[in-house]
């Protein structure tokens, strides 16, 4: 076998077809020796014992990956690309912040702005593992064009969605916004890395009718529609006002449950809502990230999951670090069920692992094409140093990728088989650049957005508070 020191990695990672040979590869939710790794074309094209796959490729050299663990890379089923800028302005505040800083924010951001919030939120997810992530729609009109060339060129899958809000239009809006959903779903039918998707805010936020269409249209086109409910109590006691029904209701009522349709949150659940998202077979997003820095209900995620709900975990947008995103979920179940009933597994390793590669590719309507390494699936990867003391004596790998690794020991990031993160920075375009014009812009772009903030950033609440 060639070994690594013989040329370096990073260049032998960036040939067209590649033979791996890892010390482990993350197998069906087992950690697996001695495989041999095909990827060609931008695909797993032969997985096996390793001596058979070189009888098999008797011309392509192996490159043997020793103290490394191949691994698919995790996918976020709930983000907001184009709210980057914001970040810690959330921090401490109170719920629905949508409403007095996301959609402010966002409506005044151009094009440039908005390519370039999205390209750092991508650079942002590559480098904390994450190869696919799900945008659930930005509220700007100039958004879906910018997202997907940010995404393109930082090498990320995305599920790019387009917001299908229609409360309060008329007949003629109404049509044109159906139309224009039908035609983002197809403009992007059969692109390498953009999964086209349509969204609804929030179910308020769409006529029944509208909604209901939007969810066919997602069917008949294998896209999923993604729509935040049952978030926040206000929004349910909202949703009962006005319409009589809790949120969930109200897109069952609109025929918007379904197989073909992602529930970001959903951390507001009766016995009965459960059993409807179950029986419908309905997704979910679990985001216990945001459930801890928002202040909302944890989704009891280990429920569904034994119902059988399909479930992928997102970020929301929070923080894109696969590794912190795992324990956060883990973590959030243990203290919100786990303690009340003894549950001293709260899932274990699998669990969290699963949910965060093959089930978050299956909730977000990609199972068919990444979330696992297999024959067929997108060569959407990650090579991992395991040579590091968090995991040294390794005795339960699962249990320790979720609550000890970190993405520092990611070494390599793979989306389509090609090698877009080197230790944590593109291998093909300017970072820094970015980073910097994003400083500048930013800045900018906040200043001039009609903000409201509840909360004082930290240094005036020690101020306030007499610290």
């Amino acid at each position: 076998m060639q070994a690594p020191e013989h040329a370096p990695l990073r260049e032998a990672l960036n040939g067209p077809r590649l033979l791996l040979a890892p010390e482990l590869a993350w197998l069906d939710d087992e950690a697996v020796s001695g495989q041999g790794i095909v990827i060609d074309g931008g695909r797993f094209t032969d997985i096996g014992p390793l001596a058979e796959v070189q009888a098999r490729h008797p011309g392509l050299p192996a490159l043997a990956l020793p103290g490394r663990l191949l691994m698919p890379g995790f996918i976020d089923t709930h983000h907001h690309l184009t709210q980057s800028f914001g970040k810690s302005l959330a921090f401490g505040e109170p719920s629905e912040i949508f409403r007095r800083i996301w959609v402010p924010l966002e409506q005044h951001l151009d094009g440039r702005a908005l390519y370039l919030s999205a390209k750092l939120a991508a650079l942002e997810a590559l480098r904390g593992g994450f190869t696919t992530v799900a945008d659930a729609g930005t509220r700007s009109r100039e958004g879906l064009q910018a997202i997907a060339t940010a995404v393109h060129e930082a090498g990320l899958r995305c599920v790019l969605a387009r917001v299908c809000n229609d409360a309060g239009a008329d007949d003629t809006q109404r049509r044109d916004t159906l139309h224009q959903a039908e035609a983002h779903l197809a403009r992007w039918a059969g692109d390498a890395l953009v999964h086209g998707s349509l969204a609804v805010s929030v179910p308020e936020a769409a006529t029944d009718g509208t909604m209901g269409r939007a969810a066919a249209l997602c069917r008949e086109a294998g896209a999923v529609l993604q729509v935040h409910a049952n978030e926040h109590l206000a929004s349910v006691e909202r949703s009962l006002v006005e319409r009589g029904l809790r949120p969930l209701g109200h897109m069952q009522r609109a025929g918007a449950l379904g197989p073909h349709t992602l529930v970001a949150h959903a951390t507001l659940v009766t016995p009965d809502e459960l059993l409807l998202l179950r029986d419908t077979g309905t997704a979910v997003a679990y985001n216990p990230v945001a459930s801890a820095w928002k202040g909302n209900a944890v989704a009891p995620a280990l429920m569904m999951q034994a119902l059988g709900i399909p479930l992928g975990l997102g970020t929301d947008g929070t923080r894109s670090d696969a590794f912190r995103l795992m324990d956060a979920a883990e973590t959030a179940q243990r203290l919100a069920f786990g303690l009340a009933t003894g549950d001293s597994s709260c899932g274990a390793g699998w669990t969290w692992l699963r949910m965060a590669t093959a089930g978050g590719a299956q909730a977000c309507g990609l199972g068919a094409h990444t979330g696992r390494i297999a024959i067929g699936l997108a060569a959407d990867c990650l090579l991992l140093d395991m040579q590091v003391p968090e995991l040294m004596p390794s005795w339960d790998l699962g249990w320790e990728l979720v609550r000890l690794a970190h993405r520092g020991q990611i070494e390599a990031v793979l989306v389509a088989g090609r090698l877009r993160l080197w230790q944590g920075w593109p291998t093909d375009w300017d970072a820094r650049a970015l980073m910097a014009e994003v400083q500048a812009v930013a800045r900018q772009a906040v200043a001039a957005a009609p903000i409201q903030r509840v909360h004082a950033v930290s240094a005036e609440h020690r101020r306030q508070a007499g610290g």
